[in-house]
C-alpha cells in the first residue's frame, strides 16, 4: 500500500469526517490523533484497526463494557522526566498514578475478555502491567493530594514540631486575649488575621498598653493590630519548621522524581495507547451513529458496494430528519470502469466520492454505512480530480490544471489503483477535449486500472459500450417530472436531457428548435434514442419492483401454508397418538373387566393377582424410560390434544342435538300415517317389529310370533303397509 495523496484526501473531503470523528473524542490528545489519521500504509496495521473499531462498536451491545478510558494529559510531566534535577509537582505525581491505574484496569479487562475482544487485547498485551507508580505515589501522597506525614522521619519530626508549636501559639494567644480583654483594651471583635497571623484587636487609644507586634490597623484608624510578645517568640519559631518542612517536602518530590524517571518510556506508551482507545471509541461511536459495519474485505480484485450511503451526506440529512439515497457498485475484472451519464444535479458527483470517501474511511481502520453483505478490496493508490481546481497561484486555467492532473494520473496508475474523475474532459474545445479524454480512458483501461468517471461526452459513452471490460451506467432521471430519482443503473448510458430541461425551465420552444437545428441531427437522435431507453428502463424497474412484490407476497403465503401444514401434520399425530392411547385403555379396560368378572365367580386371589401382574409387565415392557421433563412435555400434549378433542366433540354433539330436535320437529309435523290391520309396525322407542291382528278404540293388538301385547296406536310407527 502506498501513501494516500493530501489532493484525494482533500477532494473526498475527507478532513471533514475526521472532524466530526474528533468531536467524539473525551481527551486532547485523542483529538488530535483523530485529527492526524490517515490511509494505512501496511494492510495488516489496516485490518487491525478494523478489527478493533469493531470490537469496540460491539461492547455497545454485550454486557462486558469496556472501561473508562479518561486521563489528564502528562506530556509537560514526561518533558521533565526526561530533564535532570527536575521536580514534578503532586498534581503531576498524582495524574501518572491516575494514568497508570486507567491503564491497568484496561488490560486486566482485556486478559478477561480476550475471546470478546481478541484485537484489543492484543493491543493492551504490548503495554507492561505494574503497579510501583501507584504504590509509589500513594506511599508518599494521600488520596486529598497531600503529602503524607509519615513520608519521610524527617517530615514527621518537624511535623509534630509544628504542631507542639501551633499549640503553644494558641495557648499564649489565649493567654493574652484573656489579659487584654480583662483590662478593657479590646474593641468589640477582639481579635483578627494579619498576615496569616492572630492578632488582638486593641483600641488605638491603648496600643502602648499591650506588649507586642504592630501589625497595622483599620481602615479608620480607631484599631491596631497586635501580635503578643509571647506568641511573636513562637511564630518566628514556626516559620522556621515551615520552612524545613517545605525543604523536606521538595526533596521528596524530587527523590520520587528520580524514581519515576526510569518509567518515562512506559509512561509515554501508557498515555499513547489511552489516546489510541479514545481514537477507537471515537470511531465506533461515529460508526454507530451511521449504522455503519466492517464488509468483507477480498483479497480479489472486486469491489460491490450494496446500499452505500455518503457518511457525510447521511449525518447531515439525519439532523435535518430528510431521506438519504443508497447506492449500489460494482467494479471487478470483468466490469473494470464505469462510465456514469446524465443530467446535472442527478446525482453523479455524489455517488463518485461516496465511492472514494468510503475507501478512504475503510483503510483507514473505520467502518462504512453499507450493507453487511458489501465486499471491497485495497487499493494502492485512490487518484481523484473532481471540482474546478483551477489555480490562480500557478496561472493555470481548469483546463490546464486538469492536464497536468492527468500526467500525474498516468505516472501513477496501475492494475492497483482506483482512479475517480469527474466531469471528464471538460474544459476545453468538446470535439477536441472529448478526443484527449477518450485517449486517456484508453491508457487508464490497458493498464487494467478500476475507475468511475463522470461525463456528458458522447464519445466516451460509446467508448465504454465498445470496450468488453467496461460498461455505462446512469443516474434515474423521471422523465415526466424531470426530477432527479437518486439511483444509479448499470448497462446503459444516460441522457442529459437538455432540451426538456430547457423546456421545462420556460425557454420559449421555438429557440429550443433553433438550437437543434444548429447541432448534428445523428447527435440529437443519439441523445433522443439515449432519453427513450432511459424511459423504457424506468418502466422495465417499475415492472421488476411489482414481480419482486409479488414473488414476495407469493413466498410469504408459501412459507405460511407451509408453517400451517405442519401444524396439521402435528395435530394430527397427536390425535393419532390420542386414540392409540384410548383403544389400548379400552383394551386393558376389556381384560380387566374379564379378570374381574372371573374373580366374582371362583373367588380366587391368586390367578387374579397373577394375572394382573402379567398384563403390568407386558404394559411396562413396551414403555420407554423418559426424564421427568420429557414425561411433563408428553403429559401436556396428551392434555392439550384431549382438550381440543373434547371441545370439538361438544360442538359436533351440539350439532347432532340440534339435528336431532330439527327431525323430531319434522317427525310432529308430519302427518300420521293410518293403521290398518295386517300392518307392519313397531313400537316409537322400540325395536322389535309386529303385526296389528286387531284395532278397536286406538288401541290395537300387535302380533311380535311369541307373544301379542295390546298397545295405543300413537305410540306405533308404521314399518310396512299391509298390500
Amino acid at each position: 500500500m502506498n501513501k494516500i495523496h493530501e489532493k484525494t484526501l482533500n477532494d473526498l473531503e475527507f478532513a471533514t469526517v475526521l472532524q466530526q470523528v474528533s468531536e467524539l473524542c473525551t481527551t486532547e490528545m485523542g483529538k488530535e490523533k483523530a485529527l492526524a489519521i490517515t490511509p494505512f500504509l501496511k494492510e495488516e496495521d489496516m485490518h487491525a484497526s478494523l478489527k478493533q473499531t469493531f470490537e469496540y462498536l460491539s461492547s455497545f451491545e454485550n454486557n462486558n463494557a469496556i472501561p473508562n478510558h479518561g486521563f489528564d494529559s502528562i506530556a509537560n510531566e514526561i518533558k521533565l522526566l526526561k530533564v535532570e534535577n527536575t521536580l514534578i509537582e503532586v498534581s503531576g505525581f498524582r495524574k501518572m498514578a491516575a494514568i497508570s491505574a486507567t491503564v491497568n484496569t484496561h488490560i486486566l479487562f482485556y486478559r478477561k475478555f480476550k475471546e470478546y475482544y481478541e484485537e484489543l487485547h492484543k493491543a493492551a498485551d504490548e503495554i507492561e502491567f505494574t503497579k510501583e507508580i501507584i504504590e509509589a505515589t500513594n506511599k508518599i501522597i494521600d488520596r486529598f493530594g497531600e503529602i503524607k506525614d509519615d513520608a519521610s522521619d524527617v517530615l514527621s519530626s518537624v511535623r509534630r514540631s509544628i504542631g507542639q508549636v501551633k499549640a503553644k501559639i494558641n495557648q499564649s494567644f489565649g493567654s493574652a486575649l484573656q489579659q487584654a480583654h480583662s483590662a478593657g483594651y479590646l474593641d468589640d471583635i477582639r481579635e483578627s488575621v494579619v498576615e496569616n497571623r492572630r492578632v488582638l484587636a486593641v483600641k488605638a487609644m491603648y496600643r502602648r498598653k499591650v506588649k507586642g507586634s504592630l501589625m497595622g490597623s483599620s481602615k479608620t484608624g480607631s484599631i491596631v493590630y497586635i501580635e503578643p510578645e509571647a506568641t511573636r517568640q513562637y511564630s518566628r519559631e514556626l516559620n522556621n519548621l515551615e520552612f524545613e518542612e517545605k525543604e523536606e517536602i521538595n526533596r521528596i518530590l524530587k527523590e520520587l522524581t528520580n524514581f519515576m524517571r526510569p518509567f518515562t518510556p512506559l509512561l509515554t506508551d501508557y498515555q499513547s495507547f489511552l489516546s489510541l482507545i479514545d481514537t477507537i471509541a471515537a470511531k465506533a461511536k461515529y460508526a454507530d451513529k451511521m449504522n455503519a459495519v466492517l464488509p468483507e474485505i477480498t483479497e480479489e480484485r472486486k469491489l460491490e458496494l450494496k446500499e452505500a450511503y455518503h457518511p457525510l451526506l447521511y449525518l447531515t440529512n439525519k439532523e435535518k430528519k430528510e431521506k438519504t439515497y443508497p447506492q449500489d457498485i460494482v467494479l471487478h475484472e470483468e466490469n473494470r470502469i464505469i462510465v456514469i451519464s446524465g443530467p446535472n444535479a442527478g446525482g453523479k458527483s455524489i455517488t463518485l466520492k461516496t465511492i472514494g470517501l468510503l475507501q478512504l474511511m475503510l483503510q483507514s481502520g473505520m467502518l462504512i454505512p453499507v450493507h453487511p453483505r458489501s465486499s471491497l478490496c485495497v487499493f494502492d493508490r485512490v487518484l481523484t480530480d473532481i471540482g474546478d481546481n483551477q489555480s490562480i497561484e500557478n496561472h493555470l486555467s481548469t483546463y490546464s490544471y486538469r492536464l497536468k492532473n492527468m500526467n500525474y494520473f498516468l505516472r501513477k496508475c496501475n492494475d492497483r489503483t482506483l482512479f475517480l474523475i469527474d466531469e471528464f474532459g471538460t474544459g476545453s474545445d468538446p470535439e477536441l477535449g472529448g478526443a484527449l479524454a477518450e485517449t486517456f480512458l484508453e491508457e487508464f483501461y490497458n493498464r487494467h486500472a478500476f475507475g468511475i468517471i463522470t461525463t456528458h461526452y458522447a464519445n466516451l459513452k460509446m467508448l465504454a459500450n465498445e470496450l468488453p471490460h467496461a460498461t455505462n451506467a446512469n443516474m434515474l432521471f423521471d422523465s415526466k417530472t424531470l426530477e432527479p430519482v437518486f439511483q444509479l443503473v448499470l448497462g446503459q448510458a444516460g441522457s442529459s436531457f437538455t432540451f426538456e430541461v430547457a423546456q421545462k425551465n420556460g425557454i420559449p420552444y421555438s429557440l429550443i428548435n433553433r438550437a437543434k437545428k444548429k447541432i448534428e441531427r445523428g447527435k440529437v437522435r443519439f441523445d433522443a434514442t439515449i432519453a427513450k431507453l432511459q424511459k423504457e428502463r424506468s418502466k422495465m424497474e417499475k415492472t421488476t419492483s411489482a414481480l419482486k412484490d409479488n414473488e414476495t407476497k407469493a413466498k410469504e403465503e408459501a412459507t405460511r401454508l407451509e408453517a400451517l401444514n405442519e401444524r396439521i401434520k402435528k395435530k394430527l399425530e397427536n390425535y393419532q397418538q390420542l386414540f392409540d392411547h384410548n383403544q389400548r385403555m379400552i383394551y386393558l379396560g376389556n381384560k380387566i373387566n374379564d379378570i374381574a368378572e372371573r374373580y366374582f365367580i371362583d373367588k380366587k386371589k391368586r390367578p387374579l393377582v397373577s394375572e394382573f401382574l402379567r398384563i403390568v409387565e407386558t404394559e411396562n415392557s413396551k414403555r420407554k424410560k423418559k426424564t421427568p421433563k420429557e414425561r411433563k412435555e408428553e403429559k401436556a400434549v396428551k392434555k392439550q390434544t384431549s382438550q381440543e378433542v373434547e371441545k370439538k366433540v361438544a360442538v359436533i354433539r351440539r350439532e347432532k342435538k340440534k339435528e336431532k330436535k330439527k327431525a323430531e320437529i319434522v317427525e310432529k309435523n308430519k302427518p300420521r300415517p293410518v293403521l290398518k290391520i295386517g300392518d307392519r309396525v313397531r313400537m316409537l322407542d322400540g325395536r322389535a317389529v309386529g303385526s296389528i291382528d286387531s284395532l278397536e278404540k286406538n288401541k290395537a293388538v300387535v302380533n311380535y310370533g311369541l307373544f301379542t301385547t295390546n298397545v295405543s296406536v300413537e305410540q306405533l310407527e308404521l314399518v310396512e303397509a299391509k298390500k
